[in-house]
């Protein structure tokens, strides 16, 4: 199977794949293709239609500010942070590629239960990567610190929201590698009924 094999639906489905920010490269994609897969994200399922998720599109222009936002939520949250844990955290804001980050936004107090919410937000990140990985392009979602970081939060997030991830959308610059994957019997087991 190869990348971005379109010839069906379980072949797009089968060879999907995550690709590191770190080696992507450009092209990106266009502001309209990038709007095509944030709607595809949002058709996910929702239980009360309470759309508990927003994106937040990082745009090229804003990418050093991320970078200076990384460097002072480390410099604040972890002052001995070793220069080789800035510098990658710098690079990871400069990385190619279109950035989106996926916030949980749930609607507290609400008869749909916040995990409920919450996986919600997880199906529209995925959602994304299928988007992506189906118009050509690689996506990687992380999170690392900068998703927990309180300062980063402060500069991304509104009230009651929270970061999911970091999705980066773009080109593959290497080959991507088959991770190795479960087998099905040691992640699946067959429901036998009640004990009793």
């Amino acid at each position: 199977m190869t990348l971005n094999d379109r010839t069906s639906t379980l072949s797009l489905l089968a060879t999907r794949r995550s690709g590191r920010p770190r080696d992507m490269v450009p092209p990106a994609p266009s502001p309209s293709e990038l709007d095509a897969m944030l709607s595809i994200a949002a058709r996910t399922p929702d239980h009360g239609m309470l759309s508990p998720w927003r994106f937040v599109v990082v745009a090229d222009d804003q990418r050093e500010g991320l970078a200076e936002l990384f460097r002072a939520a480390l410099a604040s949250e972890e002052p001995d942070a070793p220069p080789a844990k800035v510098e990658k955290a710098v690079d990871l804001a400069r990385s190619a590629g279109a950035l989106v980050v996926v916030l949980s936004a749930p609607t507290e107090a609400h008869k749909v239960p916040v995990w409920e919410q919450q996986l919600s937000c997880g199906a529209a990140a995925m959602n994304l990567l299928w988007a992506a990985h189906a118009m050509g392009f690689v996506g990687g979602w992380i999170t690392g610190w900068q998703a927990y970081s309180p300062t980063v939060a402060e500069a991304i997030c509104g009230p009651g929201e929270r970061i999911a991830g970091f999705v980066y959308i773009g080109q593959p610059g290497r080959e991507l590698e088959e991770r190795p994957r479960p087998p099905l019997e040691t992640i699946v087991r067959h429901w036998s009924g009640p004990a009793g």
